[in-house]
């Protein structure tokens, strides 16, 4: 802590013990006069921009004073994340991002950061289900039919990769390393693109998040979905079989969501937060919205939420090692 921060915090400290009260580091925040800013560091309008501008909104509601949300797009992602890296730690600068922050530094030369040293993550808030699907002109139906016919003739078969280092890239190399097909992965710059040629027949497969994909295979003369990676069917689409059921025991894949504040920000601010994540995502009235937008929220502890990225850096580290990923 520096100088300034330390007389502060003692100055505080002995205001609330002048009036009788108990000292409680950081017990003001937020301070009415005060704004807190969400960061966004991609584009208005994507999951992880709903998601943020939601959590400003319940923490205006909750605790009032003023919270504005800021889309610092650049990097990749980098500008926004390294923004609140370098953030003072008093709560009022908060990052609400994505998986994507997370592997980032596996991904981007450019991430000169440890997600798990430099920032405190504070929370999930949603996850998106990852989705298979498949150009509509083909014959198959099933994923054993799929896995089949690939095998039987890898030339036929390519993968689209909306873009390196997503969920759905360490999905499809989990998906070909499980089924030891030997086919491409075709590299997109996004979502719509890779969905284009998949309609057009120009590749054949793809997975991506639910509210990315499902909404196209509703016409499925131009999309098939074969199915969702979740343990059990999802309420988002429960007629679409699990990978599991397709022969991929155990293939679980998500993008998530989640809120994250600068090292070193007081804990409890970050269990304030923490509390208005959990209570927003148990809301009935929030679950209805993101069911509808085809997300699924999550409502956990802070130590829940460390233990859930320490296990998908360590699962996306060993899936890029595995093809010999180089960063760009």
């Amino acid at each position: 802590m520096n100088r300034r921060r330390m007389i502060t915090a003692a100055a505080g400290a002995a205001s609330l013990s002048a009036l009788g009260m108990p000292a409680r580091a950081q017990s003001a925040w937020p301070a009415k006069d005060k704004t807190v800013r969400v960061i966004v560091p991609w584009p208005p309008g994507a999951a992880n921009d709903a998601l943020g501008r939601l959590i400003a909104e319940r923490i205006r509601a909750k605790f009032g004073g003023a919270t504005v949300t800021e889309n610092r797009v650049g990097g990749a992602g980098i500008v926004g994340t390294r923004a609140v890296i370098q953030a003072e730690p008093d709560g009022y600068t908060l990052l609400a991002s994505a998986f994507n922050t997370a592997v980032m530094p596996l991904v981007l030369k450019a991430a000169d950061f440890n997600p798990e040293v430099d920032l405190e993550f504070v929370g999930r808030t949603a996850v998106a289900p990852l989705v298979c699907v498949m150009s509509a002109a083909l014959p198959q139906k099933t994923l054993p039919e799929i896995i089949a016919a690939a095998r039987a003739e890898p030339a036929k078969w390519n993968f689209a990769i909306s873009s390196m280092g997503s969920a759905g890239h360490l999905a499809t190399i989990d998906f070909l390393r499980r089924t030891g097909l030997k086919i491409p992965m075709v590299p997109y710059k996004g979502t719509v693109p890779a969905l284009t040629d998949i309609m057009g027949g120009a590749v054949q497969l793809l997975i991506d998040p639910s509210f990315a994909l499902l909404p196209a295979a509703k016409d499925p003369t131009k999309v098939r979905a074969v199915g969702i990676a979740t343990p059990r069917r999802s309420v988002l689409a429960p007629d679409l079989p699990t990978m599991a059921e397709g022969g991929l025991a155990g293939f679980d894949a998500y993008s998530w969501y989640g809120v994250w504040a600068p090292k070193g920000t007081p804990r409890e601010i970050q269990l304030a937060i923490n509390g208005v994540i959990q209570e927003t995502m148990r809301d009935p009235e929030v679950v209805k919205r993101l069911t509808g937008t085809l997300l699924e929220p999550v409502a956990e502890t802070i130590e829940d939420s460390r233990r859930f990225i320490r296990s998908e850096i360590a699962r996306g580290g060993e899936l890029l090692k595995s093809v010999n990923f180089e960063r760009t």
